[in-house]
């Protein structure tokens, strides 16, 4: 099959990926329950049929609980076979120093119980929502999940993120819109020891910063006892206006300083930017 640019019209990235999924004839699909995993899930049943995917999740302390559930419930609801499994990366040290390359580590313990249910399950391929936009990012695990020999079929197509959107819109899943998620130990500079009760008071937060009613993307940055919360900048004035309820749910959570950043949610805000004063 020809490579195809990220300039191809829509309907051409579309056709590559259907072609792909195709020659795949069965896969078992990483499936985190974002935008990017339940696209291809949807389509991979769509084009293979549900007899012959297993979508597979990974629960671990560094993944919120809200988002495992999620994940299950939409694979209930999609109706394909799906499998829940528990990685162990909190037993790693080369991960629990949170090196700059912390995520190959994740991603090396993730692909390594994939290939084992993989081959008992008899699936030759191994497929995750890796996009197009992934590329440009610093992603340490890319390198893991290729050496796993793990495919990527949206981003072989060339999909960016917006594009997965737009096409989940149009199949009417009710992912298209979420927020864009990752793992809990993304909240820590590199460097910074992770320890599950530090991450355990990240989640904790960011679940209590959700229920004031935030719908897009919240990341609460953990430097020690410190901590600097991230929003998208439309939803800061909902924030603001909840200041000392906000300050005294997180003070009991053990964070002595607290801070907005005004210059709302990045991706890369939590991987290595210096210590709150």
């Amino acid at each position: 099959m020809p490579k195809i640019t990220v300039e191809a019209p829509l309907h051409e990235k579309e056709e590559k990926l259907e072609q792909l999924i195709k020659s795949y004839e069965k896969a078992l699909i990483a499936f985190s329950g974002g935008v990017d995993s339940a696209f291809l899930l949807h389509r991979s049943v769509a084009l293979l049929g549900k007899e012959n995917i297993l979508a597979v999740t990974a629960a671990s302390p560094i993944r919120p609980v809200a988002e495992t559930e999620a994940a299950c419930a939409l694979a209930v609801k999609l109706g394909v076979p799906h499998r829940l499994i528990e990685t162990a990366e909190l037993s790693l040290e080369n991960f629990l120093k949170n090196p700059s390359d912390r995520c190959f580590h994740c991603k090396e313990e993730l692909c390594r119980q994939l290939k084992a249910l993989a081959v008992e399950k008899s699936f030759e391929v191994i497929i995750d929502g890796a996009n197009h936009d992934d590329l440009s990012d610093y992603r340490p695990g890319a390198a893991a999940v290729r050496a796993a020999g793990v495919r990527s079929p949206l981003q072989e197509a060339a999909l960016t993120k917006a594009e997965i959107r737009a096409l989940s819109r149009r199949y009417r899943l009710p992912t298209w819109n979420m927020p864009a998620e990752s793992c809990l130990a993304t909240r820590f500079p590199y460097g910074e020891r992770l320890e599950i009760e530090k991450i355990g008071r990240v989640e904790q937060g960011e679940s209590f910063l959700r229920s004031l009613g935030l719908k897009r993307e919240i990341r609460l940055r953990s430097w020690g006892d410190s901590a600097r919360i991230e929003v998208d900048p439309g939803e800061m004035v909902m924030l603001l206006e909840r200041r000392r309820e906000v300050l005294s749910r997180l003070q009991e959570l053990g964070f002595q300083q607290v801070s907005l950043d005004l210059g709302g949610y990045t991706p890369a805000g939590g991987t290595g930017a210096p210590p709150l004063p």
